[in-house]
């Protein structure tokens, strides 16, 4: 009978000041998260955002990452409270959310993560999360290794970057380019220079107040700018991108 609450060592990397690699994850196959957990990635990341991934997928991707390498972070569909909840019971430790544009969005992301009085997180007693009852203390541990990255992908969201990074708990912000592009009126152009700059400044920005800034990218240019810049987690592909471009590859090698 397993009894122990593992450490995350994701959180850890971070703090440390270690670059932590990632790889994101749309697909609804845990057979697919199974090979890539233990491919050798620091994290990799079940999106609830942009995908049809609900919530017993992610429980089932959440156990067949277990036994890899990688830290399942999970995305959230919002910043709502109730599906945090869920989503925190069902095991995961580590949860992105999507489109936190002020000091006090970030608060109401940690606050859902952390059991009264320091947060609203309802309390359950056998869940997957405590090892159905298991884990002793469960409810005084848990913080220490819940990991609250939030996403900075508005032009509003980058100009608070100091207020949000200065809000308890939250362990990393992450940059959304597609988004972040978007909202600066040039969707999917985030490699003009301007953008790419605003990009760039917001990773120095989050290192000067103390959290990790993230990224994804697939072009190993923008990774290496990113990497070398000192970023803390960087995720440098996604499933859906392999499958589709190597596929691509593949039958266009080989059909005449």
């Amino acid at each position: 009978m397993r009894t122990d609450l593992p450490e995350n060592r994701f959180k850890r990397g971070l703090a440390a000041g270690k670059p932590q690699i990632g790889l994101w994850l749309s697909m609804t196959s845990p057979v697919a998260t199974e090979i890539v957990a233990g491919a050798g990635f620091d994290w990799v990341l079940v999106d609830m955002e942009h995908s049809a991934n609900d919530l017993s997928e992610v429980a089932a991707h959440l156990r067949a990452a277990e036994g890899g390498t990688a830290e399942p972070i999970v995305r959230v569909p919002w910043n709502e409270p109730v599906m945090v909840k869920r989503v925190l019971d069902i095991g995961a430790r580590s949860l992105l959310f999507p489109f936190v544009q002020s000091a006090e969005e970030a608060r109401w992301a940690v606050a859902a993560t952390r059991y009264p009085p320091k947060g609203i997180r309802g309390v359950a007693g056998t869940t997957r999360a405590n090892r159905y009852g298991r884990v002793p203390d469960y409810v005084k541990r848990c913080e220490d290794e819940i990991c609250v990255l939030v996403q900075c992908e508005t032009r509003k969201a980058h100009a608070a970057i100091e207020e949000i990074a200065a809000v308890d708990g939250v362990d990393g912000i992450f940059i959304g380019p597609a988004d972040l592009s978007a909202d600066f009126g040039f969707p999917g152009e985030w490699q003009r220079p301007e953008i790419w700059a605003a990009i760039m400044e917001a990773g120095v920005r989050i290192k000067k107040a103390g959290k990790a800034p993230g990224f994804l990218s697939a072009r190993d240019d923008e990774v290496r700018k990113v990497l070398d810049a000192g970023w803390g987690f960087v995720a440098v592909g996604s499933d859906v991108g392999i499958l589709a471009r190597q596929s691509e590859a593949l039958a266009k090698k080989y059909k005449r």
